[in-house]
């Protein structure tokens, strides 16, 4: 009886991880394909599906996720980000108080980036950025340092959102860039004279959430120590990786 259970279990799971891969709705019969079970305990597991909100039918014979994931989701997001906050905010002071620039912990809100945290420098000439601040995703090395490092089919549909086709074609190429060295570095993207160097952060399951950005005058950018300072930032933000990734 506990196997039929935890079977019963999984494949519940397996047709909301189904209608969550999927880019429009899927029928009952489509459904049972992807999951490979008769139609009929596709049916009736989707009916149970259904009660708890966790799938919807939007019209004869359609189905999707229902509100109730939405709520799940945020939870879960609320819950990370306290998370998040506690762990980055020593290792951001950490950073700020070696290299005395600016520190910042961005996450993704749609196509955007969103400040969480910030550790500003005490030098009379810095870099200020509110809690709450929204920034571009396609500029700026917060935001790439995210885009960057999407799931592919994600980080696809994001840039197929930017209107201007040579802004498109200047971040595919830039992204292979930031890939393969683990981090982004810009100058004067979003903030005129400003360079930002950002490194992603992972959840337990390796996927990011945010990133981790160290950022000042341009005038300021040593380039001869700029390698170490890369390392540095790299370092706290794998830090940061790691130490989500112990949460039990």
């Amino acid at each position: 009886m506990t196997v039929n259970k935890n079977q019963t279990i999984e494949r519940a799971l397996d047709i909301i991880f189904s209608l969550s891969e999927a880019e429009s709705n899927l029928t009952v019969g489509e459904i049972a394909a992807k999951v490979d079970i008769p139609e009929s305990t596709a049916y009736r597991l989707i009916q149970t599906l259904e009660q708890y909100g966790m799938v919807e039918r939007k019209s004869v014979g359609q189905i999707r996720l229902g509100m109730r994931i939405l709520d799940l989701a945020r939870s879960l997001q609320q819950q990370l980000d306290r998370e998040l906050l506690t762990i980055a905010r020593p290792i951001m002071e950490e950073l700020t108080e070696k290299y005395n620039e600016t520190s910042i912990l961005c996450v993704r809100s749609a196509s955007q980036v969103i400040c969480v945290q910030s550790v500003e420098t005490q030098r009379m000439l810095r870099l200020s950025v509110e809690i709450g601040k929204i920034m571009p995703l396609d500029r700026g090395a917060s935001g790439k340092a995210i885009l960057a490092f999407e799931q592919r089919q994600t980080m696809d549909q994001l840039i197929k959102s930017i209107p201007e086709a040579k802004l498109r074609q200047s971040i595919e190429k830039e992204i292979d860039t930031i890939r393969e060295q683990g981090y982004c570095l810009t100058f004067g993207e979003v903030d005129t004279n400003i360079f930002g160097l950002a490194v992603p952060i992972y959840d337990i399951n390796k996927r990011v959430i945010a990133s981790l950005t160290v950022a000042g005058p341009t005038e300021r950018w040593d380039q001869e120590n700029g390698e170490e300072f890369i390392k540095a930032v790299v370092s706290s933000a794998h830090e940061i990786t790691k130490k989500l990734s112990h949460i039990s």
